[in-house]
C-alpha cells in the first residue's frame, strides 16, 4: 500500500477571513516576519490583507490619526499612481512593518538637547539650557529661561529643541512657567498663549552647530532655515507655576526631530524695569520615539526621506551579552538559542524591507 504524504496549509483550507483571524492574534511584529516567509503563497497573503498595518495599528492606536497620510498624503512616495497595486501593497507592507518595529512600546520625554531661544536676558545663568531640567532650581541657583524685556506685550518669543528621533509620535507638549520667589509678589512670568511647530531644516546641516551657545543666546529659528511640517493650533497658558500639558488634537508623526515652542504674548510686568518677560523653567515633548535599530535620512533639497534599517542593532529579542558555552548552566545555553536566533531575525527583516531602506516623501 503507497504511502499518502497529506501536507496541509491552513491559510489555503480555510476561508480568507478565518485565516485572518487567526493571525490577527499574532502581537509581536517578529511573528509576521516569520509567517511572512513560510512560503510565497502566506507571503502574499500578509501583504494583500495588510497585516502589518493591522498589528502596527493595534499595538499603536494613536498613530490610526496619522495612517490616512502614511498612505496618501506624501508621505509615502505615491507609487500608486504609477505602479500596479501590488507594488502599492508591498510599499505599504513595508512602512507598516516598519513603524510597528521601530516605534518604542513606551512614552517618553522625547527632547535630546536645547537649540536656540529668541533671546536671553542674562546668558548663560538664564540659558534654554536651564529648561532641560525637570526642577526649577539646585542647591546653588535657579534654572529657568527668561527672554529680554520688551515694552510691548505682544512681542513673540520662541525655543528650538531637537528631538531624541528624526521620527517620534507626538502625543502632547508640557511647558511650566517660571515663579519668580525672589521678587515682590512672587510673580509668574507664563506667556498668554503657546503654539507649536515640528519640522527639520531646509538645507542640509548638522543641528550640533545651532546648539545653544553663547553666539547662539538670541537666534529666533524661521522659515529660512526650517520646513515646519506640522503647527498646532494656540493654547492658552494659565499664570500657574505648574507643568501645564498642551494635548495635541491629533498624534502628530513629527519628521525631522526639531520643535519650535512658541511663546505668544505676555503678561507679567517685571517691576524693577517695568519691562514686559517671559520665563519658562521646563518643557517636555511625550511621544514614542523611532528605536535605535532605525533612522532617517533627509535628501536635500527635495524633502524626501529615506527610512533606514540598520541589522546591527538588535529589534526582536532584548541584548545580552555574549554567553560563555557551558553544559552545565541551561540559562547561558538558552542565552546563545537567543541570540542565535535574533540573528535570523535581523537577516529576515532585512529581507522583508529589501534594500533596507523605503523612501518616503515629507
Amino acid at each position: 500500500m503507497s504511502e499518502v504524504k497529506n501536507n496541509v496549509d491552513f491559510i489555503q483550507l480555510l476561508e480568507p477571513d478565518m485565516s485572518i483571524k487567526i493571525l490577527n492574534h499574532l502581537d509581536d511584529p517578529c511573528d509576521l516576519v516569520r509567517v511572512s516567509i513560510v512560503s510565497s503563497s502566506w507571503h502574499r497573503f500578509v501583504i494583500e490583507n495588510g497585516l502589518c498595518k493591522r498589528l502596527c495599528l493595534r499595538m499603536f492606536p494613536e498613530i490610526s490619526h496619522v495612517a490616512h497620510s502614511i498612505e496618501l498624503g506624501n508621505m509615502i512616495e505615491p507609487v500608486c499612481n504609477v505602479l500596479d497595486n501590488w507594488e502599492c501593497l508591498k510599499r505599504n507592507h513595508k512602512v507598516y512593518a516598519f513603524l510597528a518595529s521601530g516605534l518604542t512600546p513606551t512614552w517618553k520625554n522625547c527632547i535630546s538637547e536645547a537649540i536656540s531661544a529668541s533671546s536671553t536676558d542674562n546668558y548663560p545663568e538664564e540659558s534654554i539650557q536651564n529648561t532641560l531640567e525637570p526642577r526649577d532650581r539646585t542647591e546653588n541657583r535657579l534654572l529657568y529661561w527668561s527672554s529680554k524685556g520688551e515694552s510691548d506685550p505682544s512681542v513673540p518669543e520662541t525655543l528650538g529643541y531637537q528631538l531624541i528621533s528624526k521620527l517620534c509620535l507626538v502625543t502632547e507638549i508640557h511647558v511650566q512657567p517660571f515663579q519668580a520667589y525672589f521678587q515682590h509678589g512672587f510673580p509668574i512670568y507664563s506667556a498668554k498663549a503657546v503654539r507649536f511647530r515640528m519640522g527639520h531644516p531646509r538645507y542640509p546641516m548638522e543641528l550640533e552647530s545651532l546648539v545653544a551657545d553663547d553666539m547662539a543666546a538670541n537666534r529666533m529659528l524661521g522659515d529660512s532655515q526650517f520646513i515646519w511640517t506640522y503647527t498646532s493650533p494656540e493654547f492658552p497658558m494659565f499664570q500657574e507655576n505648574r507643568l501645564q500639558k498642551f494635548k495635541l488634537p491629533e498624534p502628530v508623526l513629527s519628521i525631522g526631530g526639531v520643535l519650535l515652542v512658541e511663546l505668544l504674548g505676555r503678561v507679567q510686568k517685571q517691576e524693577m524695569d517695568e519691562l514686559f518677560y517671559i520665563c519658562i523653567s521646563h518643557v517636555q515633548v511625550v511621544g514614542q520615539p523611532l528605536s535605535p535599530a532605525f533612522d532617517i535620512k533627509i535628501h536635500h533639497p527635495s524633502g524626501k526621506c529615506t527610512l533606514k534599517y540598520f541589522p546591527q542593532t538588535d529589534w526582536c529579542v532584548p541584548s545580552t551579552s555574549s554567553p560563555t558555552i557551558e553544559s552545565n548552566n541551561p540559562s547561558r545555553l538558552r542565552s546563545l538559542m537567543q541570540s542565535g536566533v535574533r540573528r535570523w531575525e535581523q537577516i529576515i527583516l532585512g529581507a522583508l524591507l529589501g534594500s533596507g531602506s523605503v523612501a518616503v516623501d515629507d
